[in-house]
């Protein structure tokens, strides 16, 4: 009898414990203190890709578009911090695309920090081949890996 009783009485507890399954709640990628203007301009940083011409680090008028508007948004919140993720396609050695994947990193940093953001909400990575957006082979799927991605990395 004492065991039976025991029993009911861990059972009991880990009812009390567990509770019933409470209801997820969907959260923001970032807690901003309901600032939607800043997930906003954050969405806005980490969506736009900056492309780039085989073999090259060299910014395209494209590129250049976007990353001046990034750079708006950059100046508006300055809390903002940024990663710059510098990558290429699978061709070349894994030496050789991590130091071109550092220069368009660099490229973009540059042309940001001209544009009068402040070099202290930057860094840079160079993930050279190793983190393509597309998987396999041919011209298409290339220039889509041949790219600066942005995280924000602060707020």
């Amino acid at each position: 009898m004492k065991r039976l009783t025991l029993i009911l009485a861990l059972v009991c507890a880990l009812a009390v414990g567990f509770g019933c399954a409470k209801k997820q709640q969907t959260e923001p990628a970032y807690d901003d203190g309901g600032n939607s203007e800043l997930n906003a301009a954050i969405q806005q940083i980490t969506d736009g890709r900056v492309y780039f011409a085989f073999d090259k680090f060299a910014l395209l008028p494209e590129g250049k578009e976007v990353l001046t508007h990034k750079a708006e948004l950059m100046k508006r919140f300055p809390s903002i911090r940024v990663r710059i993720e510098g990558n290429c396609d699978e061709r070349g050695t894994q030496e050789y695309n991590l130091a071109l994947g550092e220069r368009r990193a660099n490229a973009a940093l540059k042309f940001l920090t001209s544009l009068g953001v402040n070099p202290s909400q930057m860094e840079t990575i160079s993930f050279g081949k190793e983190n393509p957006a597309v998987q396999g082979s041919g011209e298409a799927v290339w220039q889509q890996n041949r790219r600066d991605d942005f995280r924000v990395i602060a707020q």
